[in-house]
């Protein structure tokens, strides 16, 4: 029985907490004895232990990758617990006291962004692969592009393994719970329903949705937008959704726990994130009951969606493509039919929480045979 001990220091369920809730779902434990630790107070707690998971609470580590007394701690429980793989979610306090106990220590990258010119050049980018280098074994990058922002700073490809997420199969509502849930939402029942699951923030590109909205609304297309999820760029939106005239089919739902209520109402997800993006895990989800998607050129979107057989790919902020796409889909439902089995195809051959697992205990399996015979 190997064991491994995650650390993650959010704590609220963001991305990385979703992540690690979907491994749970689907890891091996006859061959692994799996436990988290986490923020004191952190609302993954109760869903992790709904799938019989240890979790060890530990004071400090909230929301931050680094603090001298959050090394201190993890430390203590390490030394406690005493796992053979310590594997972190960002978590730079984890690295530090993983590698000072002398464990094997595994990194996930869960983010893309552009790389500051900092670390792309020395001194920075020698000092961030000596610190990345050092304190892991090795990184797993959920994405292409965030191993490219991984060896753009200076790591070396041989310590990564690209590996895109993977979920559970998410069931569609049947057609009368999605009838009475427009009904809920305001939404005719006739209408083109497209919506996006993310934080409103600006770089995940809802301003460019909204000109799209606009654009279509010109050529006579009447599409509704829900818009689930909060963030600080709420305000702005809806002041933006008055501004174009939208607010008749502009819906801002807010927080949504039942993600499947919300996909089983559409006819089409968008991601029009420009700022940070790997796999986004509500495209998966979408892809997973048959709903295609139209999606930006950046980071892991171009390695979510297959461009003409689960979805489109629109130029990167460029809202006018992004118009052309959601029309092309409107007028054409026969592709739309199309793009909905090959999601569910493409979705059951890559991207299942299953497949997802087994790819993170391979790179377990490798690194401490590695180890065991460095």
């Amino acid at each position: 029985m190997i064991k491994v001990l995650n650390i993650i220091s959010d704590t609220n369920i963001g991305g990385a907490g979703r992540v690690l809730l979907n491994y749970m779902q689907s890891s091996d434990r006859a061959n692994f004895d799996t436990a988290v630790a986490l923020p004191r107070g952190s609302l993954l707690k109760a869903p992790l232990e709904e799938l019989n998971t240890t979790v060890y609470e530990v004071d400090g580590l909230c929301d931050r990758s680094y603090h001298k007394d959050d090394v201190k701690e993890l430390m203590a429980l390490i030394d406690r617990v005493q796992p053979d793989i310590v594997h972190t979610h960002g978590a730079l306090s984890g690295r530090i006291a993983g590698r000072r106990c002398g464990k094997v220590v595994i990194y996930t990258r869960h983010s893309a962004f552009p790389v500051p010119a900092k670390l792309k050049y020395p001194p920075g980018r020698w000092v961030n692969k000596w610190i990345n280098e050092y304190y892991s074994d090795h990184i797993i990058a959920v994405s292409p592009a965030s191993a490219e922002n991984l060896t753009d700073a200076g790591i070396s490809p041989k310590r990564i393994t690209t590996m895109m997420n993977g979920v559970t199969p998410v069931l569609r509502r049947p057609a009368e719970r999605a009838a009475q849930l427009r009904e809920q939402w305001g939404v005719p029942q006739d209408a083109f329903v497209l919506g996006i699951l993310a934080r409103i923030e600006p770089y995940k590109g809802h301003l460019h949705i909204l000109e799209a909205m606009e654009l279509l609304t010109q050529q006579g297309k009447l599409p509704h937008l829900l818009i689930a999820g909060t963030g600080t760029f709420e305000d702005d939106l809806r002041a933006k959704t008055q501004e174009l005239g939208l607010a008749e089919r502009v819906h801002f739902l807010g927080f949504q726990s039942e993600v499947a209520d919300f996909l089983s109402v559409l006819d089409l997800q968008l991601n029009a994130s420009y700022g940070t993006e790997t796999s986004s895990l509500s495209i998966l989800e979408g892809l997973s009951m048959g709903l295609p998607a139209v999606v930006s050129s950046y980071g892991g979107n171009p390695w979510l969606i297959d461009d003409n057989e689960d979805g489109l790919l629109f130029e990167n902020r460029d809202s006018a493509d992004l118009a052309r796409c959601i029309a092309r889909l409107m007028d054409d439902r026969d592709t739309l039919s199309y793009m909905s089995r090959r999601a569910v195809e493409i979705f059951r051959r890559r991207f299942t929480s299953d497949i997802f697992a087994q790819n993170i205990e391979a790179v377990y399996y490798a690194v401490l045979e590695g180890k065991h015979h460095a």
